[in-house]
């Protein structure tokens, strides 16, 4: 990956640390990981949960979007980036994007045609009325083609393109960026900057998943919380 333009940000829309139930990465660690890969931004969107992204922001405002991937009642994930306050798993996909809307967000629709957190697609069509940006390039998909179906939703209804790493490892940070021009980090700004995005990137190798798995049983464990 080439180095940035002075203009330009470098920027990971998708990522987990500790606070997701199958994750074990120091925020602090992940944000180092981003600033060492050349990323100027990067969103922490936790499984259900906004504790540790809005820590994080408070901390490293021109850094951090503090973000949450919600699980709704259809069993398919909605991002909502700019987030204030957490929306509870389970709650319906419209109503999801409804609360998002209501916080001032920005509803992301991250990986749509997976086959299991997107559904296979279910409820792609339907929803993406309701988004403003769709997740063409997700790292962590081992299927080239739900990606490209993704870029596929996201053209034919003129949505705004997103795409993260996904990652659930500190390695795994940066695997995507989007290249796009500098601007301030707030909402507004950064969806007239995604109308000028570049999305480069590499699939996370299969390893990551083994260490998902692990991070799984850990916090089944009795150990309290994890380090990195």
């Amino acid at each position: 990956m080439s180095a940035p333009a002075p203009d330009e940000l470098q920027v990971d829309l998708h990522l987990h640390t500790w606070d997701s139930w199958d994750c074990l990465s120091d925020p602090e660690a992940v944000l180092a990981r981003a600033r060492s890969r050349g990323l100027h931004r990067i969103a922490i969107t936790d499984h259900n949960r906004l504790a540790v992204a809005l820590e994080m922001a408070r901390a490293h405002p021109d850094e951090v979007i503090p973000g949450e991937e919600v699980r709704t009642a259809e069993g398919i994930d909605v991002i909502g980036l700019y987030l204030s306050e957490s929306i509870p798993r389970g709650t319906p996909a419209r109503e999801t994007c409804r609360r998002i809307r209501a916080q001032g967000g920005i509803v992301y629709l991250p990986h749509p045609y997976a086959a299991g957190k997107g559904r296979s697609g279910r409820f792609a069509e339907e929803l993406v009325p309701e988004v403003q940006v769709v997740e063409v390039f997700n790292a962590r998909l081992r299927s080239q083609k739900a990606n490209r179906k993704a870029l596929e939703l996201a053209r034919a209804h003129d949505k705004l393109h997103g795409a993260g790493s996904d990652a659930h490892t500190v390695g795994e940070v940066g695997n995507v960026r989007l290249r796009l021009p500098r601007h301030p980090n707030e909402p507004a700004a950064l969806l007239e900057a995604l109308r000028r995005a570049r999305v480069e990137g590499r699939r996370a190798p299969l390893h990551v998943f083994a260490w998902s798995n692990w991070a799984k049983l850990r916090k089944r464990l009795p150990f309290g919380r994890p380090g990195p």
